[in-house]
């Protein structure tokens, strides 16, 4: 009897022993799923905005954003697709929600892919409030006066919410290794002129500008330093060129960029032009307006920039 005894208490202290092992792993599973609520802190342009670790439905309105995604294999949920740049083609397939356009976003179609979170940029900032009412909005876009800082910046701002953090710096590092390389070739190649060719008309932009990364970041000496810094540039005529007679003179060309329809190289290799420096030492540069005028700030873009500038100082 007494060994009968026994066996029924050790049987009841395995069983209670496995009962505390199965309510341990159930308590397990509850922190691993309180993992997936955590959230991150993004302080931005537009205020301070909790956002999910790791969102699952992403709706993304800045193309450099974009490309930084798709560069850290990050799904998107939807996404602006009128003026998807070249290189960001696969966006336009039907797996992915059209959310408007740049300037006029759908709110319908953005809520009906329930979005985690909206990243937007300067054309979107005036609609914040009404973005915010769907799903957490952050402003990930780039100040052209502290390109790399806030570029920068906005990397690691997605760097924490994807837990892409070691990825993020590797990138980083290889592009400031690629500006170091551009601004020991600036110096040696002459001033510069940066110009928006959008159909019949020019205008300029310097250091501080929507193309300053040039000037600014990369070291290229800007042939006139009264530029005044806007989105718009500086409306000027080809006379205005000439008069100021740059060794090299970047040309990005709106109308590609927005009807695909490149036309600037006949528009600026003019007869009045072909008395300047660049002509002459054919130095203009016809920059791709994907990059430039389109996306911008972004890992690829940035990089492929910077990679044009190098490429015209060789």
């Amino acid at each position: 009897m007494k060994r009968f005894s026994l066996l029924l208490i050790m049987s009841l202290f395995l069983i209670a022993l496995a009962a505390c092992g199965s309510s341990a792993e159930s308590s397990d599973g509850d922190a691993e799923g309180e993992e997936t609520n955590e959230t991150v802190t993004v302080n931005h342009e537009l205020g301070e905005t909790e956002v999910p670790k790791n969102p699952e439905n992403v709706v993304v309105f800045d193309y450099g954003i974009l490309d930084t995604l798709d560069k850290l294999d990050v799904d998107v949920a939807g996404i602006a697709k009128e003026s998807l740049p070249s290189y960001l083609e696969k966006y336009e397939g039907d797996e992915y929600e059209n959310i408007g356009t740049l300037k006029e976003p759908d709110f319908e179609n953005i809520s009906h892919t329930d979005p985690d979170v909206i990243i937007i940029s300067a054309r979107q900032a005036e609609l914040a409030d009404q973005l915010e009412e769907i799903a957490p909005t952050i402003h990930l876009g780039v100040d052209d006066t502290n390109y790399m800082d806030s570029f920068k910046e906005n990397m690691h701002t997605i760097g924490d919410i994807f837990d892409k953090k070691d990825e993020i710096e590797e990138e980083l590092t290889a592009i400031e290794d690629s500006i170091a390389s551009v601004n020991d070739k600036a110096a040696e190649k002459g001033d510069a002129l940066i110009t928006l060719a959008n159909d019949d008309k020019i205008s300029a932009y310097g250091p501080s500008s929507r193309f300053g990364l040039i000037h600014d970041v990369l070291g290229v000496p800007a042939v006139d330093d009264g530029i005044e810094a806007s989105t718009h540039g500086m409306n000027v005529t080809f006379e205005y060129v000439v008069e100021q007679d740059p060794d090299l003179l970047y040309v990005v060309d709106r109308t590609a960029a927005i009807a695909g329809d490149a036309s600037a190289e006949q528009f600026v290799e003019n007869d009045l032009m072909r008395s300047t420096k660049a002509y002459e030492n054919d130095d203009i540069y016809y920059l791709d307006p994907d990059y430039w005028y389109l996306s911008g700030g972004g890992l690829v873009s940035v990089s492929e920039m910077i990679k044009e500038i190098e490429a015209s100082l060789d």
